[in-house]
C-alpha cells in the first residue's frame, strides 16, 4: 500500500459515515447543587440556559 493510499483511507471512511445520526449528549455534573438552586425548580438563582434545556430537552 502506498503512503498516499493509506492517508486517503481515513478520509473516505469519514465521508461514508456522515449520514449516521448520533445523539447529542450533555453531561452536567454539579457538586452541592440543591433542588431549588436552579430556576426551573422555582429557585431564586437565575439559570436561563439550564431552564431552556429543561424545557426543550428530551
Amino acid at each position: 500500500m502506498k503512503r498516499r493510499d493509506f492517508l486517503s483511507l481515513p478520509l473516505a471512511t469519514g465521508f461514508a459515515q456522515t449520514n449516521v445520526r448520533r445523539p447529542n449528549v450533555i453531561v452536567l455534573l454539579a457538586d452541592d447543587l440543591g433542588w431549588a438552586d436552579v430556576g426551573f425548580h422555582g429557585g431564586d438563582i437565575r439559570t436561563p440556559n439550564l431552564d431552556r434545556l429543561a424545557k426543550e430537552g428530551v
